[in-house]
């Protein structure tokens, strides 16, 4: 068996799963599709203790009502419980999803439509059949047509999103300027030692910020970024500019997001200028 063999026969096993997961969604019959999904409720915050891990996230109460039954549940987010919470506020709604029949089994999210249609891993598969046929064009006809097969897409993404990356940036500031700042402070620094396979140990810091918006929510929120010595920011006055319509999107340094804009997009166009490269380069070698 050569190597068109195998590509072949990736090509084809991968394009089987693909028809398959496309299949069953269209069916309705996937995981994510079964999956019960309603809007719950934060009841109760646990404020974290300075030191303890973070790994967990912050410790909520949650209420919900499941539709089937119209019977009101109340559940913790203690253990696997889907996304961690690192921003929290008596009041604040969040995703809520479970299999049907079992409503304490919840997974918590931040956004009910992501994955619902089970999609994932079908998409995921018909990349990979593309990856497949592309090295079948390199082989075939030569490096060239691999540069452009992945060029090509590269630069259609880029000229699609960088738009979307830009007004999504600008959007931003604007929302966390649209409001005077209020008064925060850090209540505590968690820690979380890991270990990598070679032995080698890391520590990482996560800053916990507390503060008050305009209309009366308490928020708690871990903060990985836009403070100084994170370490020792335990008990650090800070000002806060938060959303208005969205408390968990804010900052403790305004200038920061200034920057990050500024390199978000300059990511952005260096993506876009290497799709092009690559495109070009493709399209100069194929030139007889």
């Amino acid at each position: 068996m050569d190597w068109l063999d195998v590509l072949a026969l990736w090509c084809g096993v991968f394009a089987i799963l693909a028809l398959i997961g496309y299949a069953r969604s269209l069916a309705g019959v996937t995981r994510a599709q079964r999956k019960v999904r309603v809007m719950g409720r934060i009841e109760r915050v646990q404020q974290p203790r300075h030191g303890s891990s973070g790994r967990d996230g912050i410790g909520v109460v949650v209420s919900f009502q499941d539709p089937s039954t119209g019977q009101e549940f109340t559940v913790t987010n203690d253990g696997e419980c889907g996304e961690r919470i690192s921003t929290a506020w008596t009041g604040r709604d969040i995703g809520v999803l479970y299999p049907p029949g079992r409503p304490h089994a919840v997974e918590f999210t931040s956004d009910l439509s992501a994955g619902r249609n089970g999609l994932a891993w079908p998409n995921f598969a018909v990349f990979l059949v593309y990856v497949g046929l592309v090295a079948v064009a390199a082989i075939e006809w030569g490096w060239p047509w691999a540069v452009l097969g992945t060029g090509g897409p590269w630069t259609v993404l880029g000229v699609c999103y960088l738009p979307g990356i830009a007004r999504q940036a600008s959007r931003r500031i604007e929302a966390l300027t649209a409001l005077d700042p209020v008064p925060g402070r850090v209540i505590a620094v968690l820690k979380d030692v890991s270990t990598d396979e070679d032995g080698h140990t890391s520590t990482t810091h996560t800053p916990v910020i507390a503060f008050t918006t305009h209309d009366g929510n308490a928020v708690t929120a871990f903060r990985t970024s836009g403070l100084p010595d994170p370490v020792g920011s335990y008990g650090r006055d800070v000002t806060i500019h938060y959303t208005p319509a969205d408390p968990a999107v804010f900052t403790p340094d305004l200038s920061a997001e200034h920057r990050s804009r500024k390199s978000e997009i300059a990511s952005g166009l260096v993506a876009l200028l290497l799709g092009v490269a690559a495109v070009t380069v493709g399209a100069v070698a194929l030139t007889p």
